[in-house]
């Protein structure tokens, strides 16, 4: 039952080591760039912070219901991951882990939302695809990942990378602006104050959901 607790970035790291076999040296060069240039740019020094007051918000899930943080947050502490997309191995792998802990998460009376740019469309693949219980929601453009200080433009070198193994983002996110958020976690407690923040630039790095969850329970169990 909890294998996934200790095992996360394992099984990310599978997932580079699998490419870095497969994907020539100089293609890998340019996702290794994009990453190292979104870290020197400070990104991860300006999220959410813990203690900071999460921005309410109201997004439509791949149903086109719309999901309230408020009407979470007035029945139980709240995580609230934001990811790329399903194009994403990292990103999918990451959300199957949350999905086989997630009973875990409504025990404690607790509720837990994945927010990305893509298409309800892409969410509702995802959701089918993945068997995600929990909301997928829409962030049109990234502008509530932007208040989070999880955003950026995608290099126009990247962007040409991207395209050429068939991620078209105009596509997946309805949007022609390249933007994405850094993959990142947080924890709200019910008065929506951030309890815990992790973000990485570099995206095949994810917080251990045992530690997450950690902080989830000290809000719980009080």
């Amino acid at each position: 039952m909890n294998r996934h607790l200790s095992s996360l970035q394992d099984q990310l790291d599978s997932i580079t080591a699998n490419t870095r076999t497969l994907v020539p040296a100089e293609r890998l060069a340019i996702g290794e760039r994009a990453v190292a240039e979104l870290f020197a740019s400070g990104i991860e020094e300006r999220i959410l912070p813990v203690g900071a007051q999460a921005p309410d918000f109201t997004l439509p899930d791949a149903a086109g219901r719309m999901q309230s943080s408020r009407d979470l947050l007035a029945l139980g502490p709240l995580i609230v991951t934001f990811f790329r997309g399903r194009w994403c191995p990292y990103c999918m792998t990451e959300l199957e882990a949350w999905r086989d802990l997630y009973g875990q998460i409504r025990s404690a009376g607790a509720f837990f939302v994945a927010i990305s740019p893509q298409t309800q469309r892409q969410s509702d693949f995802a959701a089918q695809q993945h068997g995600l219980p929990f909301p997928l929601l829409h962030d049109e453009g990234s502008a509530l990942a932007s208040k989070f200080g999880l955003v950026y433009t995608v290099p126009e070198y990247h962007q040409s990378y991207l395209r050429s193994i068939l991620v078209n983002l105009p596509f997946l996110n309805g949007e022609s602006t390249w933007a994405l958020p850094i993959p990142a976690t947080f924890v709200l407690d019910t008065c929506g104050t951030v309890r815990f923040s992790e973000a990485h630039a570099d995206f095949r790095v994810r917080p251990e959901p045992s530690v997450v969850l950690d902080a989830l329970f000290a809000l719980t169990l009080r």
